[in-house]
């Protein structure tokens, strides 16, 4: 049994890659797993003010919900990040959630596999280009860790419409079983 985390970028009610994820979780509790499921909405998370107090400390000198987000992405076994592609990238809540996992670095973090799941409205693959760049370079900065994969939801625009692509569904559901 693996301890995963997922997190739900998108503040989108029945957003198309929410909707990802919680395929994925279904896949990986199915599997035996132990699953944490963290969206987001609702939660304040500010921006990294570049001080580097954590690299000593281990800790943010900002107290808001990223540091109970940073404990729990620390001691996963398997990380699944999962947000909506706004401009050909990674949704901003989630970019500014990364920066603020600052304090994992030094760190003796559990995590090994990391999954992005991604929609779009773009039709083409490549638009979820930028966001997969953005997620192994943050990856690499965790030398223990690797991209184990990456779902491209595209064509997906309304809310709750991945709803109606099974095929995808069942891929996710799949790629969550595999962990």
């Amino acid at each position: 049994m693996k301890k995963v985390v997922i997190i739900s970028a998108s503040l989108r009610k029945n957003s198309n890659s929410d909707i990802l994820a919680k395929e994925f979780e279904k896949g990986a509790k199915t599997a035996g797993n132990e699953v944490e499921y963290i969206s987001l909405a609702g939660k304040k998370i500010g921006f990294c003010v570049g001080c580097l107090a954590c690299q000593k400390t281990q800790k943010c000198v900002i107290s808001d919900d990223a540091a109970q987000i940073a404990d729990q992405v620390k001691n996963a076994d398997v990380l699944v990040f999962a947000t909506p592609i706004y401009y050909y990238e990674m949704c901003g809540q989630m970019k500014t959630l990364l920066d603020r996992l600052n304090p994992l670095y030094p760190s003796d973090y559990a995590f090994r596999d990391v999954y992005l799941l991604t929609t779009a409205a773009e039709e083409e693959e490549s638009a979820m280009d930028g966001a997969v760049k953005g997620m192994q370079g943050w990856i690499d900065c965790f030398p223990k860790s690797r991209l184990a994969g990456v779902v491209r939801g595209v064509g997906l625009n309304d809310a709750g419409e991945a709803e109606k692509h099974t095929e995808l569904l069942k891929h996710v559901y799949e790629l969550g079983k595999q962990v």
